[in-house]
């Protein structure tokens, strides 16, 4: 019995209007750039004036690691606001990026799902959680973004990060297997719209690890673009060693180097990402 077969027969409600806007950053396949877009899309919206949260829900805590949060600092974690030991404001920790907060995760939350059995609301208690996140705060700490790092497979905290968000953004590698994946992806969000959450979309896929040398990612490109039309970004992430380099150090890539071509592509996704939210609220 999969998760989704589990929760299932749950039922949902709206977050109270004035809530954040909410982006899982997910893809079922491992390597994609899904942690590395996490930090530097969030430090990209903070550097053009939003206020961003990151939700850790990777039990490996890599982009804890990548904003340069210590594992020794990590006393209150989104293990503990889903098991509700903590409020999510609880375990926020500030960055070294202006206006960019994490809530980190520790390995406990390998663990998660068998804590939590069948528990009833198992699949809502990050819902839960972000829709008293900005509730008796004065509006200048108010969060604008809240983007959630998921672990790399459909497990209860995938399912909790698209059970609480408005769209699913997707981080695509440039490589053979991607369509497969992709595929897989669209299947589980549609049945989380279907048992858990009706309003969730695909709010974007962007395209990652592009080598303009290989003409293998420039067919996926193509293949991509041809498939999921409108729903692609029009900025691609270019594979650049700065990127690579930059969590080593515990910086975004746009702090680390933010003249580089990694830097260059965040910051256009950012501005494509908030012209999306502008168009939807328009129409």
């Amino acid at each position: 019995m999969t998760v989704m077969d589990e929760v299932n027969q749950e039922t949902t409600e709206t977050i109270p209007p004035g809530h954040p806007r909410i982006l899982a950053l997910a893809n079922q396949k491992g390597g994609v750039g899904k942690t590395t877009t996490a930090i530097n899309l969030g430090t990209a919206l903070a550097a053009i004036g939003e206020r961003v949260l990151i939700v850790d829900l990777d039990p490996q805590g890599n982009a804890s690691t990548g904003l340069g949060i210590d594992r020794r600092n990590r006393s209150c974690s989104t293990y503990d606001v889903l098991v509700g030991e903590a409020s999510l404001r609880e375990s926020v920790v500030p960055t070294a990026v202006p206006r960019l907060h994490i809530a980190p995760s520790t390995m406990d939350l390998s663990g998660l799902e068998l804590e939590l059995g069948t528990t009833p609301g198992r699949a809502f208690r990050l819902r839960d959680a972000i829709a008293s996140l900005n509730n008796n705060v004065s509006p200048d700490a108010d969060y604008t973004y809240v983007l959630i790092d998921c672990p790399p497979s459909l497990n209860l905290l995938t399912v909790n990060a698209m059970a609480a968000s408005d769209a699913i953004l997707v981080p695509l590698q440039c490589e053979f297997f991607a369509l497969e994946g992709l595929s897989q992806l669209l299947q589980t969000v549609e049945q989380v719209k279907s048992n858990l959450n009706p309003n969730l979309s695909i709010h974007g896929i962007v395209l990652t690890m592009f080598d303009a040398r290989n003409n293998l990612s420039n067919q996926v490109v193509a293949d991509v673009r041809q498939f999921m039309g409108e729903k692609v970004y029009k900025t691609i992430i270019p594979r650049n060693v700065r990127i690579s380099e930059a969590p080593s150090y515990g910086k975004p890539v746009l702090v680390y180097d933010l003249k580089c071509v990694g830097s260059e592509a965040y910051l256009k996704l950012a501005t494509e990402v908030i012209q999306r939210e502008r168009d939807l609220r328009a129409n």
